[in-house]
């Protein structure tokens, strides 16, 4: 191929010769309140089902009106432009309609995982500084203790069975609590104020991150990033979206900045029915891809390694999905292979993080393709690999450094933390913190996270490659590894690997396969065999937690 002359500008995006031909290398993109897009929605629409939840349907008319009424009876109760409001709620249809009434009145959602504890909760309640909690009822006596010492307001209510189709079972709601219902019925008038949104500035949502470092800190997305960063998504896949007909298996949690915009907002701009799924559950999943065949499945790795290993898998209909896509964690390139030829449909890869809104790269549709890679860079997605240690240089062409992304999905920075802030946007460009490499296609692949990267005798190695390996094992259904500390070599990898029901294998067996495919120094020295690995809210495995029963155990 003849190289790009250097005034060209795929001499600095390649990437661009490779994109699907309705894809564009820029756009204009919207600077109004999030609202929008449900009022789009609602207008072109109307009647079409936006939810599929415990046998019962909500239309985009009914979620605006839902939505308009309980942000009236929010106004009423002091919610104004600016003021933070938690959301502590799994898949259900009272997400949806809180999350476009608080963007009705210019608020900012601070999302809240139902799982937390109750240190978690008050950290996050107190660092975000919100004035009420919207969550279940289960959950609401937990936010009530902390109700007085986090300056919140009021705690509001709702149970599942309110938005089900058997709403004569709602049980009765805590004491002290307000009813989610309830606020909305009482608000026939709809005495809204006029909000004006500044959507580069404002912001839309505070989004905290897993706190895998640390405690965990808010990513400031605006309305602008975040219906940019929608935009582009819509972009990158709309030759093939069949706008007021999709369906959308959504297991994703819309509290995690993957399941809100790929999931929930990309739905109502194109009138796509979300079927909700409250937790995970593998039967669940299963019966919901039989009974309401959706057209498209996002996903993470630890969800299609569960589907690939469950027997009734080949006859629940997954043949039946035109797309599915994998996020949030790397996916093993015998994963992708083992599935594909199980369903017959293609599985595609994609990369963002919680400060890019979350989307920057994903897989092409028709043209070049290369598993393993998690894609391209999305329109007006700026893409740089720099040396590891400084951060200043960037490396070339092939090698492996530190992922740096500028472009409008990145956030405003972090909630009260200027120096974090500093060092992790320097001139506009967002560090990741992820290793990463480039080929001469402007394809680009994830090594590893910075942090997780194992240092043997002066030696890099990546738990992606070696976890790779692993997979490749038959009688392997999951696998982690992580670097433990030894006393000559600084660190060794350690394999923590569940087997598949009835499998037989021993430490040496793998070890030995291993060594068949790596170098000396990348096999896992340990192997533990576990029953599971511990996973956060996306089926992410938690390498932090691994690490830290390692700590335990050496106590």
């Amino acid at each position: 191929m003849t190289a790009p002359a250097a005034n060209s500008p795929y001499a600095a995006r390649p990437w661009l010769r490779h994109y699907d031909f309705w894809v564009p290398a820029t756009a204009n993109y919207p600077r109004r309140s999030l609202y929008q897009v449900l009022m789009i929605a609602a207008a072109n629409y109307r009647d079409r089902p936006a939810t599929q939840f415990l046998g019962a349907q909500l239309t985009y008319g009914e979620i605006r009106r839902q939505a308009d009424r309980l942000a009236a009876s929010l106004h009423a109760a002091g919610v104004g432009k600016g003021d933070r409001v938690g959301i502590m709620l799994p898949n259900c249809p009272q997400y949806i309609i809180a999350f476009w009434a608080l963007m009705r009145l210019g608020a900012v959602v601070v999302n809240f995982n139902p799982l937390y504890t109750a240190r978690e909760v008050e950290h996050q309640a107190k660092d975000s500084g919100i004035r009420m909690m919207i969550t279940l009822d289960s959950i609401a006596p937990v936010i009530l203790d902390l109700k007085q010492d986090c300056g919140m307001d009021c705690v509001i209510a709702t149970t599942l069975e309110e938005y089900s189709s058997f709403p004569e079972r709602t049980p009765p709601l805590p004491r002290g609590s307000l009813s989610f219902v309830d606020m909305i019925g009482q608000s026939p008038d709809l005495k809204l104020p006029h909000v004006e949104v500044d959507a580069e500035h404002d912001l839309a949502v505070l989004q905290y991150t897993g706190g895998t470092t640390g405690r965990s800190k808010g990513a400031m997305l605006t309305h602008y990033n975040v219906f940019a960063n929608m935009i582009q998504t819509s972009l990158w896949g709309g030759y093939f979206t069949r706008k007021g007909e999709e369906r959308v298996l959504l297991i994703i949690p819309m509290y995690h900045i993957y399941g809100m915009n790929v999931g929930m907002i990309l739905a109502a701009w194109n009138g796509t029915q979300l079927i909700l799924l409250p937790k995970f559950d593998v039967e669940s999943l299963l019966n919901a891809f039989r009974d309401f065949k959706p057209t498209y499945f996002p996903g993470v790795p630890t969800l299609f390694i569960s589907l690939l290993n469950h027997p009734r898998a080949m006859h629940s209909n997954l043949d039946q999905v035109r797309q599915f896509n994998s996020g949030s964690a790397p996916l093993p390139v015998e994963v992708i292979h083992q599935f594909e030829a199980m369903t017959g449909a293609r599985l595609t890869e994609g990369y963002g993080l919680t400060e890019a809104s979350p989307t920057t790269h994903s897989t092409p549709s028709l043209a070049k393709r290369k598993p393993g890679s998690v894609g391209l860079p999305f329109p007006d997605t700026e893409c740089k690999i720099v040396d590891i240690l400084t951060g200043d240089a960037e490396v070339p062409l092939g090698q492996e450094g530190e992922l740096c992304i500028r472009g409008p999905q990145i956030m405003k920075g972090y909630w009260n933390r200027p120096e974090e802030t500093r060092d992790t946007l320097r001139d506009g460009w967002l560090y990741t913190g992820d290793i990463a490499r480039m080929d001469e296609d402007g394809f680009f692949y994830i090594v590893q996270r910075k942090k997780d990267m194992i240092i043997v005798s002066g030696f890099n190695v990546y738990p992606g490659e070696v976890e790779d390996v692993l997979f490749q094992n038959p009688a392997v259904q999951e696998a982690a590894v992580i670097g433990v500390p030894h006393a000559y070599r600084g660190e060794e990898p350690k394999a923590f690997v569940v087997l598949k029901p009835d499998a037989a294998l021993t430490a040496e067996e793998l070890k030995a396969f291993c060594a068949e495919r790596l170098a000396k120094f990348k096999v896992p020295t340990r192997i533990e065999f576990v029953p599971g690995l511990p996973k956060s809210a996306v089926g992410k495995v938690l390498r932090r937690s691994l690490r830290e029963m390692e700590k335990e155990k050496t106590k």
